[in-house]
């Protein structure tokens, strides 16, 4: 699986390159800290697929890295995929190593 970690993720916005960034956390997640991304909940992903670009770089994060690695998995598996990146340990990561004024949970 393809991982970028916060460092990357933060050059990629700064940048202003044209990518996907996808949350995969729950709705009352996301209203407690959110970095930009679209909400697509673990849940619901499977029928949204259509929601999620094959042409240019998606990043899917979640809090941690576990759910976006398992919704990853999936969508490679089962719909071939092969534009997806993990963010390595996720929002927290975010929290810790860009934005420290982020809420935690």
């Amino acid at each position: 699986m393809q991982e970028i970690t916060v460092q990357q993720l933060k050059s990629m916005k700064d940048a202003k390159e044209d990518f996907q960034l996808i949350d995969v956390r729950e709705e009352y997640e996301y209203e407690i800290c959110e970095i930009g991304g679209e909400l697509i909940p673990m849940g619901e992903v499977a029928d949204n697929v259509d929601k999620i670009s094959k042409d240019k770089k998606v990043v899917v994060h979640c809090r941690s890295g576990k759910r976006s690695a398992s919704v990853i998995q999936m969508l490679e598996q089962a719909h071939g995929f092969k534009n997806l990146y993990n963010l390595k340990g996720g929002i927290l990561a975010w929290a810790d190593e860009i934005d420290k004024s982020l809420a935690t949970y």
